[in-house]
């Protein structure tokens, strides 16, 4: 008879996620993985498998939640333009916090780039989740008047896509929340209508 595990599996996936965002994942040793999530060997593996699958398992957790976090800064949006607008801001002030954490999800596309498939296609599934997001909040910001409307939502939304992950890179390089805010609103006025 199999013994029942003796630890919360969310909770040990969520250290896992901050050892592989501080080193990587070549950089993560199994014996680094068990050292800060207190379990045995056996229990990893029997839990999540071997290194690779907690490394997708955490990678997909992680991009998830971001996504969430980030769709979570609308709430008090009252438009479209707004809720861009809180998106870009609300990661501003997350990122540029002395104590905020590598993002797990750019780290993998530097460390991995296109050579790795899985985590090509989960970091493609966010992605996708977050252009839908933003294309959408800008189609009704143009039909609201709040943006150009001669903008390409696609390509704008590529854009503020984007510029999140540099502002991700800029704040793991020190840069601090005022300069995170100016990059924000400098997306924010590629967006509006001309004068």
């Amino acid at each position: 008879m199999a013994r029942p595990r003796a630890f919360d599996r969310d909770q040990v996936l969520d250290i896992a996620i901050e050892v592989f965002r501080q080193k990587g994942f070549d950089g993560t040793s199994t014996d680094d993985l068990i050292s800060a999530m207190q379990i045995g060997r056996q229990s990893l593996y029997a839990t999540f498998g071997d290194k690779r699958s907690l490394y997708l398992e955490a990678l997909r957790r992680y991009n998830t939640n971001s996504i969430v976090d980030l769709l979570d800064a609308r709430r008090e949006a009252t438009s479209p333009r707004q809720t861009i607008e809180a998106v870009l801001f609300a990661f501003a002030e997350q990122a540029g916090q002395p104590s905020a954490n590598a993002c797990l999800g750019v780290n993998s596309i530097c460390e991995f780039g296109t050579s790795d498939d899985d985590v090509v296609r989960i970091n493609h599934e966010s992605g996708q989740t977050l252009q839908r997001f933003l294309e959408r909040n800008l189609r009704d910001a143009q039909s609201e008047g709040e943006v150009d409307k001669a903008l390409d939502p696609k390509r704008a939304a590529q854009f503020i896509a984007v510029t999140l992950m540099g502002m991700k890179v800029s704040a793991r390089a020190g840069a601090d929340v005022a300069a995170l805010r100016n990059i924000a609103r400098m997306a924010l006025l590629s967006l509006d209508r001309p004068s």
